[in-house]
């Protein structure tokens, strides 16, 4: 009879579509794991496909290049070394699931298909893969473990099935998005399951940027006893093995590391550095390239880019017109020196005064209005992209969501560029990152320490400086009372009336969400951004662009 098993937990960072990368990480882990003296390997949710592939597992190549990175693994284990639950997409009597392959002496020797399919927020399982059958435990190494497959655990019925029929210890690779908050959530989650099976229970998180998607890691161990026995460090990789030993009342999980939580502003800004970074890197980009205007939104977007990738590949710059400040000239080379990036300063008088040339002939004497605030705005984006096209750093677009939210940006001009880091957090969360920052190095970061956001940038009236003595407050609501509606009308899905029972000045919420609603069509075409919030707006908020509701 089995006493002892020891499971390596390999929290990776794989990339969408690189099976032979993601191959090659899963190899490593293992080799690693054999030296921690494992008896058994655990990877995320889809771990060789990465997470989450979309449609391109409806591409049969994918998904055939998939089963032979299992047959190469299968081949690997014949080495006497540890056993192997490996996540892939798997093809079988013409269903495609979501599944764990457990791979142990040159054998498969056992499968197990998620059963529970999501289909709401950012996942679309249902879209492309056939629910598995209700899935019993498998004979590991002589133990019999159950593995639920992410959302399997999120409601009580394949967990009841596997302690039923006789399992010992619970597996679950996921594949958890973040957002602020989250860990509690999946800890309370995992709790209840063990209260119901009485079975010591295993959370493996992947960690990483996908897209707009970011996965934190964290995973964790409980005992049967409900308590935390073991923590891995969010948002980076670690492979780290834990024990379990067979006792009287079945089987106990041996205390271990408990990495620590992160603080809530902590974790967004590390949530905003790894989604920059991967997304960055993932996508073979060199360096970035950032409009940095002397405002607290672009001040930040800067310093999480530093941060991210380090001082020397990003590029910032100061494009002025007549409407600019020589407070904000002096801010934004101040932030620039202090966080150590490149700045250089392009005027775009020359192109405003040609748009107007060009233009005459066709507005005559017409007054100007938000035409020439755009044009303006377009002007700085041609430069951006110029730079990007010419030096081949990527363009890091810098609204934040309350912006992005009501229209409060120029379509093809703010707008636009490769990815949003801001594009999830409110106004009112960007001043607290900045706050945050001028006084934490965090974690991994490789910018500076200290104040890196001088603090006038911090304290002044946010301005677009479109025109003469311009602020944001002469087109919006405060920005605290703004994001208190827009949380009710993004996260919360309340009427504009249940919001004005709340407190809200009605004819305020009313005008939000006439704006909320007015641009989604910007926001269709808007970057992708990290996602840190229960509630993105773009693919988990999927309003029509068409829309004749209002409340």
């Amino acid at each position: 009879m089995t006493r002892s098993l020891k499971v390596a937990l390999a929290q990776l960072n794989p990339k969408v579509g690189d099976v032979a990368g993601n191959l090659a990480k899963v190899r490593a882990a293992r080799t690693e794991a054999a030296k921690q003296g494992a008896d058994l390997v655990l990877t995320a949710e889809l771990v060789l496909a990465g997470y989450f592939p979309e449609d391109l597992v409806l591409k049969p190549s994918f998904v055939k290049r998939c089963h032979e990175a299992v047959e190469e693994l299968r081949a690997d284990t014949r080495d006497g070394g540890p056993a192997l639950l490996v996540a892939t997409p798997w093809r079988e009597d013409g269903k495609l699931y979501n599944a764990i392959i457990c791979l142990d002496k040159g054998e498969i020797v056992g499968k197990r298909y998620k059963l529970d399919l999501p289909n709401y927020g950012v996942f679309d399982d249902k879209r492309v893969f056939a629910p598995g059958p209700m899935p019993g435990p498998l004979v590991v190494k002589g133990v019999r473990i159950g593995v639920p497959i992410c959302e399997d655990v999120w409601t009580p019925d394949v967990v009841e099935c596997i302690s039923e029929t006789g399992g010992e210890i619970l597996l679950v690779p996921n594949a958890s998005p973040y957002e602020v908050g989250k860990t509690d959530v999946r800890v309370q989650l995992a709790v209840k399951r063990v209260v119901e099976s009485g079975l010591p229970l295993v959370y493996l998180n992947q960690v990483g940027g996908q897209d707009e998607v970011i996965y934190d890691g964290g995973s964790f161990a409980l005992g049967a006893d409900r308590s935390l026995k073991v923590k891995l460090a969010s948002f980076r990789e670690q492979v780290a093995t834990i024990e379990f030993r067979r006792s009287a009342d079945g089987w106990e999980c041996q205390p271990g590391p408990i990495a620590p939580e992160p603080s809530d502003i902590e974790s967004i800004y590390q949530a905003m550095m790894l989604g920059l970074r991967d997304y960055v890197n993932k996508t073979g980009f060199p360096s970035v390239v950032i409009g940095l205007s002397g405002g607290v939104d672009s001040a930040l977007t800067a310093a999480v880019a530093a941060d991210a990738l380090g001082p020397e590949r990003v590029h910032t710059l100061m494009m002025p017109s007549p409407y600019t400040s020589a407070h904000s000239l002096e801010d934004a080379k101040a932030c620039a020196e202090a966080i150590g990036v490149r700045y250089d300063i392009v005027g775009i008088e020359p192109a405003m005064e040609a748009f107007r040339a060009m233009t005459v002939p066709l507005f005559g004497n017409r007054k100007e209005d938000v035409t020439e605030e755009n044009i303006q705005s377009r002007a700085r984006a041609v430069v951006l992209m110029a730079v990007s096209n010419k030096l081949g750093g990527m363009v890091v677009t810098t609204g934040n969501k309350s912006e992005m939210a009501v229209g409060y940006a120029t379509l093809y001009g703010d707008m636009c560029g490769g990815y949003n880091v801001l594009k999830d957090a409110y106004k009112t969360t960007v001043f607290e990152l900045c706050r945050w920052r001028n006084a934490h190095l965090p974690e991994g970061a490789m910018g500076r320490k200290g104040a890196v956001i001088p603090g006038r940038i911090i304290s002044k009236p946010p301005s677009a400086e479109l025109r003469a003595d311009q602020k944001d407050s002469d087109s919006l609501p405060p920005y605290p009372v703004l994001d208190a509606i827009l949380k009710g009308l993004i996260e919360r899905d309340l009427s504009a009336e249940e919001l004005a029972a709340e407190g809200h000045d009605l004819v305020t919420v009313n005008k939000v969400w006439r704006l909320l609603e007015g641009a989604e069509y910007k926001r269709r075409q808007a970057p992708p951004g990290v996602k840190i919030t229960s509630r993105i707006i773009s693919r988990e908020r999927r309003y029509p662009i068409v829309n004749g509701f209002r409340g």
